[in-house]
């Protein structure tokens, strides 16, 4: 799912990931990045991401247990057996990434001049590692109780392996002719290296490190946790409506990212970013445990909700759903074929840039109707939490603002390309993302 992954995260690390505007500065695959960035932010960021993530998970627990700083009484900011826990996730989903199943896609150009390749079996990944979950469950090797308990732990191991990992790809870069190298013209010019990347797309064989943090850890770590949640509940044998659909429509969520695992290779994250430890990080642990907050909250502090209620909720999720799913059907199929009969009945702005603008239809409605379908979503799988608290519409408000964020970005560029018929656009269709409102 294109949008989510815009926002997932992001992906966490693009709320935090500032590069500025990049200049390729010659034919060798040299890229400078003009950026705001200075170690005295970049090192409050790379420390409080973690921090605030256990403080709100902390917060998720039942106000009657007693609070001490960075975790509650009795749960473990760190063990080993947690690190073992990340670790054994990120080699199984290297091994996994190796499957003779799945398509080989071509995504953008290498600096080399030719088309980086990519692997795109993640729903096939996804499925074992839930299979393989489940056979330890029944077999009793493995208690999602006993995983849960070790929430925060597990978050600390998620930063350490991070760090291991960034430095390795620091101290030791992965030259390879069809990624760029980057440079930066601030005078944090080493931590911004370490922080921000100094690499645009290093791969491990056939392994591409940025493809693989961004689906395999984050996508397939944020289902394992919800997985985990849920098995949790059925052990405590209090398996609420309000946490089950919370976890079914996340599950369809990523899902329907995973079916369309393509969709990430256009991103901008994907294609303009470098990777460094901020995204590995927000991979590791920002989009596994804080897009998985609403079900945590619920698994301590469950919230029964009427039936009626649930439909209603359900009914939400279900229009964002379309929303989404129908609005960029339409606007891919217009942009593949303006020509198709079935577009005809739409309103169109011819653009100087030899295009044309829809300001019918979906995109009469709102100016970015996929935006409005993903927010719809992500509020409809937090309003089981109730409202007793803020913590589980954190990451709802955090994908509506990444989201606004981007549509002003969007808008920008359009007004760039467009001119005057974006004006026109704009003075037609009044409302970026929700009709009479915003």
């Amino acid at each position: 799912m294109t949008t989510h992954q815009q926002q997932h995260q992001t992906h966490g690390n693009r709320s935090l990931q500032d590069t500025g505007n990049g200049e390729l500065k010659d034919g060798k695959g040299l890229v400078q990045i003009h950026s705001r960035w200075n170690n005295i932010n970049l090192s409050l960021v790379c420390v409080l991401l973690g921090v605030s993530l256990i403080m709100m998970l902390d917060g998720c627990r039942s106000s009657s247990e007693s609070w001490v700083l960075l975790g509650s009484a009795g749960l473990l900011i760190w063990d080993w057996t947690s690190v073992c826990v990340v670790l054994s996730f990120t080699v199984l989903q290297v091994a996994l990434y190796y499957l003779p199943v799945g398509q080989v896609t071509e995504g953008k150009m290498g600096c080399d001049g030719k088309r980086l390749k990519y692997k795109l079996n993640g729903l096939h990944a996804f499925l074992l590692t839930v299979v393989l979950m489940l056979v330890l469950w029944f077999s009793g090797v493995l208690r999602a109780g006993s995983v849960t308990l070790r929430i925060f732990s597990l978050v600390s191991a998620g930063m350490a392996v991070s760090l291991i990992f960034s430095l390795t790809l620091f101290l030791c870069p992965i030259r390879t002719p069809s990624s760029a190298h980057v440079t930066y013209d601030n005078t944090a010019k080493p931590l911004l290296r370490f922080v921000l990347g100094q690499s645009m797309d290093p791969r491990l064989g056939i392994i591409d490190v940025k493809h693989f943090v961004m689906v395999r850890i984050g996508f397939i770590g944020w289902a394992m946790m919800d997985v985990n949640y849920l098995l949790t509940a059925v052990e405590m044998k209090n398996v609420s409506l309000s946490l089950l659909l919370v976890v079914v429509f996340q599950l369809i969520y990523i899902l329907d990212f995973l079916i369309d695992e393509s969709s990430v290779l256009t991103t901008k994250e994907f294609t303009e970013e470098p990777i460094g430890f901020i995204m590995i990080l927000g991979e590791f642990i920002w989009i596994p445990f804080f897009s998985s907050l609403p079900v945590y909250f619920l698994l301590q502090r469950p919230n029964h909700i009427h039936f009626l209620s649930a439909v209603l909720i359900c009914v939400l999720f279900a229009a964002g759903f379309l929303i989404y799913y129908l609005s960029n059907e339409e606007k891919d199929g217009f942009r593949r074929n303006p020509n198709d009969p079935a577009y005809a009945r739409l309103k169109t702005i011819r653009s100087p840039a030899g295009s044309s603008l829809l300001v019918s239809g979906w995109f009469g409605w709102v100016r970015h109707p996929n935006y409005s379908g993903d927010i719809l979503m992500m509020f409809a799988w937090c309003l089981p939490c109730g409202f007793s608290s803020v913590l589980p519409y954190f990451p709802a408000l955090q994908c509506f603002q990444l989201l606004r964020q981007r549509a002003n970005e969007i808008e920008e560029s359009c007004l760039k390309k467009h001119r005057d018929a974006w004006r026109e656009y704009c003075r037609r269709v009044p409302y970026k993302l929700l009709p009479y409102v915003y």
